[in-house]
């Protein structure tokens, strides 16, 4: 079962050690804490608010833990089921833990630039189950036929033009004729994208500004605003990320960030005859 994340754990026996005193000993001076309010009065009102602090705090503690799942097939349909209520959840992929929404949903979309703290001309990508899904979102009659397929499934977003025909609401990324595009080497995240039967909203679990997730414990601060976070263990790609490529133009790619597949990314997209657009200054 998943290991208890240290800060909940020092919580829990901070209020272990408040509550579990047994009444015939209250009153002993042995013990510090009822010694020290006898002697200070005045005290006793701040101790009791420090202890329902920490009631609270517990209570805070199990509804995070109660959300925690393993990333698992048995668990997939209750992560379908949240992502078509528009709620949030977190999941691993084959780089780092993300959070994961209903891309179509502009509530749960904006709910996901809350919980990060994120500017909202920042743009979002979108994680599909399978490559043959990606004309429903994007262009992709330009590119080489089986170029998608010799990059994806992997670490590898692909950015594309929407075009008239994409599904995608508009209050996506608006003002904007591209879209970032994922299909994870990940079976769980895959699972619920092709169950949930629309595009999913993805984006790194972690404040922005601050290092990318590679396990649970990296993100628990936020696992409160997670309906559920699917425990995936140690991701083992590292920080560095996917690896984006801008693919909208014909014949030619431009790298937007190295991530964790670079080298790899641009020997496939050589092979396929694609040349590295020129620098802009």
């Amino acid at each position: 079962m998943n290991t208890l994340p240290a800060k909940m754990a020092d919580s829990l026996s901070l209020i272990r050690t408040f509550t579990t005193f047994p009444s015939s000993q209250l009153g002993s001076s042995n013990y510090g804490i009822v010694s020290f309010l006898q002697r200070n009065r005045g005290s006793r009102v701040s101790f009791l608010k420090t202890n329902w602090s920490l009631e609270k705090c517990c209570m805070r503690v199990e509804n995070c833990l109660q959300a925690l799942r393993p990333a698992s097939e048995a668990f997939a349909q209750e992560a379908t089921d949240a992502l078509k209520a528009g709620k949030v959840i977190a999941v691993p992929t084959d780089t780092l833990y993300g959070l994961a929404c209903d891309a179509c949903s502009a509530e749960a979309v904006h709910r996901i630039y809350e919980i990060k703290g994120r500017k909202l001309t920042s743009p979002l990508a979108i994680c599909v189950g399978d490559v043959s899904d990606i004309t429903r979102f994007a262009v992709t009659d330009h590119l080489p036929s089986g170029l998608l397929d010799s990059l994806l499934p992997g670490p590898v977003t692909v950015v594309l033009k929407r075009g008239e025909s994409s599904v995608l609401d508009k209050s996506l990324n608006p003002g904007l004729d591209s879209i970032g595009v994922r299909v994870p080497d990940a079976d769980f995240i895959r699972l619920i994208s092709r169950r949930s039967e629309t595009a999913l909203a993805l984006t790194s679990a972690n404040l922005s500004g601050q290092p990318s997730s590679v396990c649970v414990n990296d993100f628990e601060n936020l696992w409160q605003h997670c309906a559920y976070v699917y425990d995936g263990g140690v991701l083992p790609a590292g920080r560095a990320g996917s690896t984006i490529i801008d693919l909208t133009e014909q014949g030619t790619f431009k790298i937007i960030r190295a991530g964790s597949a670079e080298e790899q990314t641009i020997a496939t997209l050589e092979r396929y005859s694609l040349l590295e657009a020129a620098a802009t200054i």
